[in-house]
């Protein structure tokens, strides 16, 4: 021993660690978002008002992360035109489903035509859109046959595949001649529609209606 003191070396601080990058902030609603400002501004301006940047803007994301959720426009307004179509067969299918005679099941063609799909110019905006769509491009046709496929199902459950398929018809032509004319339609012409494409009466289908 010679006395001298060892120097001590204080303990090694271990460097800070750094957090991982985080590529994107969570935002699970941010492509519900997205999806949601396509279809209101498709209704306000049309398909060819509609960019990715007025989309953007409108839900209020970064433009950036548009390509994360799709990859251009073309499968955003599939995805649009898919949700709003889904939502408006539904709200068909609920109505028949309720309908538990041949009678009810005429009133619910009734309001379908007169109040569901007349209610909403935004509604008859966008689905004239689609149908511009589909006239052009196989892709859009794919949602417009699976929309008429499920909405016939829901009718052949009160009539038969024929007269289901007249009175498909029937709404979509009446709901677009509504939209477009200029003078107010008498509804008892739904009622009287409805009940020669189904072989009813017409005051038979008006009591439904009214019941």
């Amino acid at each position: 021993m010679t006395g001298e003191r060892v120097p001590t070396v204080p303990p090694t601080t271990p460097p800070p660690t750094t957090p991982p990058p985080t590529t994107r902030r969570a935002d699970p609603a941010r492509r519900d978002r997205i999806i949601d400002a396509c279809l209101e501004l498709i209704a306000e301006t049309g398909v060819a008002g509609t960019s990715h940047r007025k989309v953007a803007a409108r839900a209020n994301v970064p433009l950036g992360s548009m390509t994360y959720h799709f990859t251009g426009m073309d499968e955003l307004l599939r995805a649009a035109f898919t949700r709003f179509s889904d939502g408006v067969v539904a709200v068909f299918e609920t109505r028949l489903a309720a309908a538990g005679t041949v009678e009810e099941a005429r009133a619910a063609v009734v309001g379908i035509i007169d109040d569901d799909l007349l209610a909403s110019p935004h509604e008859l905006v966008l689905t004239h859109e689609l149908y511009a769509l589909a006239a052009r491009n196989p892709e859009y046709r794919q949602i417009t046959h699976r929309w008429m496929r499920r909405s016939r199902a829901a009718l052949q459950r009160h009539f038969s595949p024929d007269t289901a398929a007249q009175l498909d018809a029937l709404i979509e032509g009446l709901s677009i001649h509504r939209a477009l004319d200029t003078e107010p339609r008498d509804p008892r012409q739904t009622v009287d529609a409805v009940a020669r494409i189904t072989g009813g009466s017409a005051a038979g289908s008006a009591a439904g209606v009214s019941g």
